[in-house]
């Protein structure tokens, strides 16, 4: 009689395979657990103590009334009339910022893709502004662009007869100039991130709707935009968040003045933070800057889910 067929073998191979599976989860784990340890310590932890730090009355300028404060740093936010100014300022720099960025990229996008040669050279040009750091960016704004008298903007409008401006030291000039300066500094990543993905748009439909006889307007909003949608979402999810966090050019180029005309809520919490010393409240502003960014990320990626 013929021995029977032999049936370790496959329970061997599939403990031998379920073994090399642990090991390579074990070792891409080990890989990843350096990166993991640095991402807590330099994030998670400097978050979890700042939001400690928002609960407490911690005040280097009086020392002697340190103590817990529990929720008494976010009651007194209600009564603040310059937290309500810093949150309307940065809902008008957000917005402004970030509306200006995708309708300039896009419209240059759209001009760009029909020239046919030189595209390379734009590209690079608009390189350039992204690459530079925001302080530098806001002071050659403060020196070269903006100063009066001698700024380019001042020779140009003294040029066409408007006369000289003081653009970062009058109230009701200053948040436009850096509401500029914002937007010519990453208008040119809206521009590229859009022109790459217009690149990549088909042909053959723009030629079929060119047969059915519709306009460059009817082609533009029910083609162009339908297809890009997840590219100007995405567009502008990273633009709110870069707005929403914006200090640097801010900082060099005002300073957050005159007085508070340019004190978004992020300089706010720094001012109050580093120049008042109150660190307690100045963690607390933080704390609510962090809610309204991650709330309008939630919002944002919830809006690009929906509609992809």
């Amino acid at each position: 009689m013929a021995p029977l067929p032999a049936t370790a073998s496959p329970t061997r191979a599939g403990t031998s395979a379920r073994t090399l599976a642990v090991q390579e989860r074990r070792f891409a784990l080990s890989l990843l657990a350096p990166a993991l340890v640095l991402l807590l310590l330099v994030t998670t932890v400097p978050l979890v103590y700042l939001a400690w730090n928002s609960t407490q009355r911690i005040n280097l300028g009086m020392p002697w009334m340190s103590g817990f404060a529990g929720l008494d740093n976010y009651a007194r936010m209600g009564s603040d009339p310059r937290f309500w100014n810093s949150l309307w300022l940065t809902l008008v720099y957000t917005a402004s910022t970030v509306v200006l960025q995708v309708l300039i990229g896009l419209s240059l996008a759209l001009l760009v893709l029909q020239i046919p040669k030189g595209q390379g050279v734009l590209r690079i040009g608009a390189i350039l502004p992204i690459v530079l750091a925001p302080v530098v960016v806001g002071l050659f704004w403060r020196t070269l662009v903006l100063a009066p008298d001698f700024g380019l903007v001042d020779v140009a409008t003294r040029a066409l007869g408007l006369g000289s401006h003081n653009w970062l030291g009058d109230p009701q000039l200053a948040l436009i100039a850096t509401i500029a300066i914002h937007t010519w500094q990453w208008t040119p990543f809206a521009f590229l991130v859009l022109l790459a993905t217009l690149s990549t748009l088909p042909a053959d439909i723009y030629e079929a709707a060119r047969l059915d006889r519709a306009g460059p307007w009817q082609r533009f909003f029910y083609i162009t935009l339908p297809l890009i949608r997840p590219a100007v979402v995405m567009v502008l999810i990273m633009r709110m968040m870069t707005a929403l966090s914006a200090f640097a050019a801010i900082y060099a180029a005002t300073g957050g003045g005159p007085g508070s005309a340019t004190e978004i809520l992020n300089l706010y919490a720094y001012r109050t933070s580093f120049t008042e010393l109150n660190i307690g409240y100045g963690s607390s502003l933080a704390m609510v800057l962090l809610g309204i960014t991650l709330a309008v990320s939630y919002f944002m990626f919830r809006l690009r889910k929906g509609r992809s």
